[in-house]
C-alpha cells in the first residue's frame, strides 16, 4: 500500500515536471497582444474575430487530440511597450503555449524580444515586415506573404503601365521603414527611384505636412504604408492641396476600415491582399469562414483581416494536430515544418525547417464607389 502512493507521488510528480506551458489535459492556452482600442483597434478586433472563430469551430467539434484551443487577447492599443509588457504576461504569468495573431511590426519586434529568449512559438503576425523573416528564428512562423512581396507586385503591375513617379507616404516605425525600402527595391530594379516620401507618427492622423511635402512632388502614384485612419485623412489632404496621384497601399492598412473612413471618395484607391477574397465562394477556406461567421453572427461582415485570423488559426490548429497527444513547443514546431504544400482549402501554406515564410500570395484590388472592393 505504501510503495504503492510512492509510485503514484512519483507517477504524478513526473507528469508535472514534463508537462509543458500552456498546455493541460483538456485545454491548450494560446495568447495574443492587439489593439482593441485607439485609432487601430479595428485590425485587432478583427484578428481575434478570425481566429476565435475557428478556434469556436475546433472545440465544438471535441478539440484537438481531446484538449479545447483557449484563446487570451490583451489590448496593447498598436504600442510597442505595451505589446512587451502584455507578452511578459501571457508567458510568464499566463504560461501560454504559443502566441497567435499579433498586430503589427514595431509591435510583433517589442513581443519577439520577449518570447525569442523564452522559446515560446510566435505565429502568424499581422505583418509582412522583413525583420520578422530574417534574421530566421526557429520560432517564428510567418503566414502571409511579404510587404516586400506586396511592394513588387504594386510596383510590377504600374511600371508596366508607365506609372514611374511614385511617391511613399509611411509611418515612421519600423513597419513604415520596411515598406519604403521594400518600394525602393523594387523601383531600383527597374532603374527607377522615388520623387518624394513622407512620414507620420504612429498613432497620429497629423497629416498636412506629409500632403504638403508629397504635393510639390507631383507624384502620378502615392504608396502608402500608414494605418486606415491616417491613409484615409492624408488621401483627402492631398487632393486638397489640388494634387490627385493614384494611391495604392499594402495589406496592413485595413482594408474594410480604409473603405469606411474615405467613403465615396475611396474610389479608385487601391490596395494589395494577402488574403484570399473574403467575398468569394470560389476557395473552400472562405466558404468555411463565410458560414462560421455567419452561424456566429448573421450581421457580421467579412473582412480581409478577420479571414487572415481565421486561416492563421486554421494553419496553428494543424500544427497542434500534427504534433499530437504528449504536446510540446518542440514537437509542435517540428510538426509546423512538416507542412509542406498545406492545403488550407485553396490557400496554399507551406514551410520547413530553414524556411518559415508560409505563403507568396499576393493580390491587387481597387475600392469602388459603393465601398466595395474588386479584382
Amino acid at each position: 500500500m505504501f510503495g504503492g502512493v510512492i509510485g503514484a507521488l512519483g507517477f504524478l510528480a513526473s507528469s508535472h515536471v514534463w508537462a509543458e506551458a500552456g498546455v493541460s489535459e483538456s485545454t491548450i492556452l494560446v495568447g495574443q497582444s492587439v489593439p482593441l482600442s485607439g485609432p487601430s483597434q479595428e485590425l485587432g478586433s478583427d484578428m481575434k474575430l478570425g481566429i476565435q472563430l475557428y478556434f469556436d469551430h475546433v472545440n465544438g467539434q471535441g478539440g484537438i487530440n481531446g484538449r479545447k484551443l483557449e484563446l487570451k487577447s490583451l489590448d496593447d492599443g498598436y504600442e510597442p511597450d505595451r505589446t512587451a509588457a502584455n507578452t511578459r504576461q501571457l508567458t510568464g504569468k499566463d504560461g501560454v503555449f504559443s502566441l497567435l495573431g499579433y498586430v503589427g511590426t514595431a509591435t510583433s519586434m517589442a513581443a519577439l524580444q520577449v518570447s525569442n529568449p523564452a522559446k515560446v512559438p510566435f505565429v502568424g503576425a499581422f505583418s509582412g515586415a522583413e525583420s520578422l523573416r530574417n534574421p530566421f528564428s526557429r520560432y517564428v512562423f510567418n503566414i502571409r506573404a511579404s510587404y516586400a512581396e506586396e511592394c513588387e507586385r504594386i510596383v510590377e503591375q504600374f511600371t508596366s503601365l508607365n506609372v514611374k513617379r511614385i511617391a511613399v507616404f509611411f509611418q515612421n516605425d519600423s513597419f513604415g521603414r520596411s515598406v519604403q525600402s521594400g518600394v525602393e527595391r523594387a523601383m531600383e530594379k527597374r532603374g527607377l527611384q522615388l520623387v518624394g516620401s513622407a512620414p507620420i507618427e504612429r498613432n497620429s492622423v497629423n497629416v498636412a505636412p506629409a500632403a504638403k511635402t508629397l504635393a510639390t512632388a507631383r507624384p502620378d502614384m502615392v504608396i502608402m504604408a500608414v494605418t486606415y485612419k491616417a491613409g484615409a485623412a492624408f488621401v483627402n489632404a492631398i487632393r486638397a492641396e489640388g494634387v490627385a496621384p493614384q494611391f495604392y497601399t499594402g495589406s496592413f492598412i485595413g482594408p474594410q476600415a480604409l473603405a469606411k473612413e474615405l467613403g465615396a471618395n475611396g474610389a479608385g484607391v487601391g490596395v494589395s491582399q494577402v488574403a484570399p477574397f473574403p467575398w468569394s465562394i470560389n476557395a473552400p477556406v472562405v466558404r468555411e469562414y463565410q458560414k462560421l461567421l455567419t452561424k456566429a453572427d448573421a450581421k457580421a461582415e467579412p473582412s480581409y483581416v478577420s479571414l487572415e485570423g481565421f486561416i492563421a488559426a486554421k494553419v496553428f490548429a494543424e500544427g497542434v494536430k500534427r504534433a499530437g497527444k504528449d504536446l510540446t513547443r518542440e514537437k509542435f514546431i517540428s510538426a509546423m515544418e512538416s507542412m509542406h504544400n498545406y492545403d488550407a482549402g485553396g490557400y496554399q501554406v507551406s514551410f520547413g525547417p530553414n524556411d518559415h515564410n508560409g505563403s507568396k500570395f499576393v493580390e491587387l484590388t481597387v475600392l469602388r464607389r459603393d465601398g466595395k472592393y474588386m479584382r
